[in-house]
């Protein structure tokens, strides 16, 4: 694990986007192609805005990536918290992004069909190969969860399954989120979080003894690929 602190959520996010394009170039060096998993909420908007300015479009062959998504709300894809649609406007039409390249969850199926459709689509992507995302954007709730990783729920005991649709009691919704073990196959995760609120997460996480009830975000812990947080000085305030 590897901690990188800066001192505003700006530079947080300027260092995220160098570490995205390093990443992702590296990948497509390697093997020709690239597979990103995105992260939704309010926390990477910024992040997706800065990747398709001007200081970075060109910094990146971005027909060479394909993405996914690491969790979805449970709400039309016409709705402003979807997660898909958040990134189509800041991010896919901005670059021009071909739409084939794209894997959105479904959520016009029922939440239980969308977990199991949105498998499929990984599966297929993959085809018979070993499914490693080359690189899984992850942000930080207040509460510690991340992705769709909610405290006190039975994904987070879930070892076979790549995606599982569940309904949070805590916000009174469902959700479709990928797995602890299919994001731990990726050969890199970073963490994007800012902000004062997310301090005592971040230290019990990243410090304190392992509860994943209590802090699921501590599932998160690739046996093979690399974990990097990438943090303002706000949300690193109480680590040691």
């Amino acid at each position: 694990m590897e901690l990188h602190t800066y001192k505003t959520s700006d530079e947080v996010i300027s260092g995220m986007a160098d570490f995205f394009i390093a990443t992702v170039n590296a990948a497509i060096k390697t093997k020709g192609s690239c597979s990103v998993v995105l992260s939704g909420g309010n926390s990477p908007r910024k992040l997706y805005e800065l990747l398709a300015s001007s200081a970075y479009s060109k910094q990146a062959d971005w027909s060479k990536l394909y993405f996914f998504f690491g969790d979805e709300r449970y709400v039309p894809f016409t709705d402003s918290n979807n997660n898909g649609r958040m990134a189509k406007e800041t991010l896919f039409d901005p670059l021009q992004i071909e739409q084939s390249k794209i894997f959105y969850i479904n959520t016009a199926l029922p939440a239980e069909e969308a977990a199991t459709d949105y498998a499929k689509k990984i599966e297929r992507y993959f085809d018979k190969k070993p499914i490693q995302f080359d690189l899984v954007l992850l942000g930080l709730g207040d509460n510690a969860h991340t992705a769709s990783l909610f405290p006190h729920t039975k994904v987070l005991y879930e070892m076979k399954a790549l995606t599982s649709a569940l309904f949070i009691d805590e916000i009174n919704a469902w959700r479709i989120t990928m797995t602890a073990p299919l994001i731990n196959e990726a050969h890199a995760i970073a963490f994007l979080v800012y902000g004062e609120t997310k301090a005592s997460a971040v230290h019990y996480i990243i410090e304190g003894k392992r509860d994943i009830d209590n802090y699921p975000a501590q599932l998160i812990d690739p046996s093979e690929g690399t974990l990097d947080w990438f943090l303002d000085n706000a949300a690193a305030g109480m680590l040691n």
